[in-house]
Parts: structure tokens; sequence; C-alpha cells
């Protein structure tokens, strides 16, 4: 057998899926709230500084502290920009083309990359108001469905249990 793509599902090329993120202890936290439906943010809580930051690391990005912890997100947002993607070659994304990929800004502070859905491209205006919500990895792709603790022991197919937070208006 050869070596397997991402999500390790197959021979490279195969069936890979390069949506599947590659988690660890670190941020299991993050992927298990966003298969319940809540999002997570880190916020320092070095004194004078209590910035909220996303992507998820483990030190503030804006005073260098390692005084972080995990925060729910109320999961609103504004559109900061976008862009319609018409054409991706990789698996899963060429079966939903076109998609609309963009930068939101949480209502937190932090500025998150994501997905506009259940919106038309005209409607589409810097600054409208969005609202979280969460695709399920394994839906997407018509495997069945399973729960965040099965994809946590890789218990069933790529993405089982797996949701990914994208933004629909508000």
């Amino acid at each position: 057998m050869g070596k397997t793509g991402r999500g390790g599902v197959g021979p490279a090329g195969a069936g890979a899926r390069f949506d599947l993120p590659e988690s660890d202890a670190f941020t299991r936290p993050y992927w298990d709230a966003a298969a319940e439906g809540r999002l997570l943010l880190r916020r320092c809580r070095a004194e004078g500084c209590g910035a909220a930051h996303h992507y998820p690391r483990e030190f503030c990005p804006y005073c260098w502290s390692e005084d972080v912890g995990w925060e729910a997100a109320g999961g609103r947002a504004t559109l900061y920009t976008w862009s319609v993607v018409h054409r991706n070659d990789l698996p899963p994304f060429g079966d939903r083309v076109p998609y609309t990929a963009a930068v939101v800004d949480l209502a937190e502070g932090p500025r998150m990359m994501t997905e506009i859905t259940d919106c038309p491209e005209p409607a589409l205006r810097i600054g409208m108001p969005l609202r979280v919500h969460f695709r399920d990895a394994a839906a997407a792709t018509g495997e069945a469905g399973a729960t965040g603790e099965a994809w946590a022991t890789g218990a069933t197919g790529a993405g089982a249990g797996l949701a990914f937070p994208v933004f629909r208006p508000a």
C-alpha cells in the first residue's frame, strides 16, 4: 500500500481529504467543542493584556504570555472580505465549487478564516452581520455521521464526528 493522504484515507490521491485538521492534545478541545456546535477562542490571562486570539495557540501572540485559556465565543461576526472559489482540485473542495472563502471579524475581536454559506454572492457586503453554524465533515462527503468521540478515537471514517465552523447571514 502507498502512503496515506491527509485524513488517513487510502493511498495518497485516492480519496485523500485535504480539509481535515491534524488534531493533537492541544487543539482537541477546539475540535470537540465544534463537534458540539460551540466555537472556542483562546484568551490571554496576563495582567494588562486580556486579548482574545484565533487560531488556537499555546501563547498570546500580543504579549507572548503562556497564561492563556479557552473561552466560548458568542458566534457573532462581521464580514471583512471574501472571494468566491470557482475551481479547486483538492478533495473534497472540488465537489463544493463555487464556494465563498472569507475572513470575518469575530465580535470578540479576532479575525478568522472561514466559509460563508447560505448567501448568494450578490448579497455579500463588507461589514454584514454573520452568525456561526457548523458543517459536519462526514455529512459533507455522504459518510455516516458519528460522534465527536468517534472522531477523537479514529473509530470511523474520515471526518466522522468532526465539524467546521462556517458562517451565514445573521
